[in-house]
């Protein structure tokens, strides 16, 4: 982690607006993602966080606003800026009649890694997630936890330059955290602009460059990940917000 300031960015976003029936979805937010930078999103369930996320990678169509990915505006965005991103938003990349090699090997393929490159990206994978010893295991014989494994090494094997995830330590285990926590620093390390969404906040705040907080479909304000009492604090923003929601 450190300063940011004056990298590249990787993901910028201008004015969104998705709404849904009843008031619900992202209302005019703002966000950028920088090269290096992890940046983490926290909020409350149902706060649009899945939303906005999908909205950045065009898994959702706006009603209004702009993004811009990896250098080019996302509806023009060409396959091989697409290929710089990883992804795990909802469900895990995995095919579960194939095993855990063969659906890595897929992904890649997905991503635009050369054929011949493949064995090596999947070694990777395999070895950065802890998928050893699952290699020829079945995607539907394997556990919520492993499958979940599964999903981030598929996301993050290439070694994409932008990297967005929700909920990633989901079904994790203490073990399976600590791998994720080391891949995500090293490709911020290597330059790759992460955008993670949690609502585990001592664990974002242990490899976030920032923290936004974002309160029923609005960034409502960011937190300091050094700061003390995080939950405190993010339940301070968010209890103001709601208040002066109340008040219009």
């Amino acid at each position: 982690m450190g300063d940011t300031g004056n990298r590249e960015a990787r993901l910028e976003a201008r004015g969104l607006v998705r709404r849904f029936p009843g008031g619900a979805g992202i209302h005019g937010t703002d966000l950028d993602v920088a090269a290096g930078e992890i940046h983490a999103l926290v909020g409350l369930n149902g706060a649009g966080k899945t939303t906005l996320l999908r909205s950045l990678l065009g898994m959702l169509r706006l009603d209004a606003g702009r993004v811009r990915l990896l250098g080019h505006d996302l509806a023009e965005a060409p396959p091989e800026a697409w290929a710089g991103v990883g992804q795990l938003v909802e469900q895990p990349f995995a095919y579960r009649e194939l095993d855990v090699l063969a659906s890595l090997a897929a992904a890649a393929r997905l991503r635009g890694v050369r054929r011949g490159d493949v064995p090596a990206v999947v070694a990777r994978g395999v070895a950065a997630l802890g998928l050893d010893g699952l290699e020829h295991r079945r995607v539907g014989q394997l556990s919520l936890g492993n499958r979940q494994r599964l999903g981030l090494a598929a996301a993050l094997q290439h070694r994409p330059r932008l990297v967005v995830l929700d909920e990633p330590s989901n079904a994790l285990d203490p073990a399976g955290v600590l791998l994720l926590r080391a891949e995500l620093l090293a490709l911020a390390a290597d330059g790759a602009g992460v955008l993670v969404s949690s609502h585990h906040l001592d664990e974002v705040a242990r490899v976030a460059d920032r923290i936004t907080v974002v309160n029923a479909g609005r960034v409502v304000g960011e937190l300091d990940p050094a700061g003390a009492d995080l939950e405190r604090a993010f339940f301070a923003r968010v209890h103001a917000d709601d208040l002066e929601r109340s008040r219009t």
